[in-house]
């Protein structure tokens, strides 16, 4: 695995991106509650911090909890939440250890049926069913990694120039689409559940 990703929007954090699988990963989990780029910043971070090139899932795996959580804490902090994503993260290596020998690319690399690597995607710690789909959309759309039926299984995130998510995300303006998207989606969200109080009240008004 060795591509150009544009995910961080910082050359040596989306360079660690597009050689470590285990740095995706770690991105794709940190990818909530605060901006795309801060999280996909994170592993180049964690990496640096541990005095490292990249990721290790067996140190990972095995540091002391506290130390670990320090070190997403210090600042600037990894998350906005850094203890509880220091002990996702920690969860995530501990499952790689356990299951694929701490090489986070066995989840897909070999995988030739899309509904099973989704699958997969969606047994690792602190992965739903949307965060796998759109993880899975990234490695079918950036990462060469397209078995059989990936789009389907990636659901909505899958389909081409959907712009739906980081999958779609290589430079600037696909960057601007996807935060129109999102915007979109939040709008309407909003506006529903504004909605759904107004039944509601006119409803306990009968």
């Amino acid at each position: 695995m060795d591509v150009t990703l544009h995910l961080a929007q910082d050359p040596e954090a989306d360079a660690l991106l597009g050689r470590s699988p285990l740095a995706a990963l770690t991105g794709m989990l940190l990818d909530q509650q605060i901006p795309m780029e801060w999280a996909f910043k994170g592993p180049a971070a964690i990496a640096g911090r541990l005095g490292a090139e990249d990721l290790d899932a067996h140190e990972i795996a095995v540091m002391d909890p506290e130390t670990f959580a320090g070190l997403l804490s210090a600042k600037p902090a990894v998350h906005r939440y850094p203890g509880s994503m220091a002990k996702r993260i920690q969860q995530l290596c501990q499952y790689l250890v356990e299951h694929y020998d701490g090489n986070a690319e066995l989840v897909w690399k070999g995988v030739d049926d899309g509904a099973e690597l989704l699958r997969r995607l969606q047994d690792l710690p602190g992965f739903g069913k949307q965060k796998a789909q759109i993880f899975l959309a990234l490695l079918g759309k950036q990462l060469g990694v397209r078995p059989e039926g990936w789009r389907e299984a990636a659901g909505g995130y899958g389909e081409a120039e959907s712009f739906r998510s980081v999958a779609d995300i290589t430079g600037p303006e696909s960057l601007a689409k996807v935060r129109a998207h999102k915007q979109e989606m939040k709008a309407a969200a909003k506006a529903d559940k504004a909605t759904k109080a107004g039944r509601t009240t006119r409803a306990a008004g009968k």
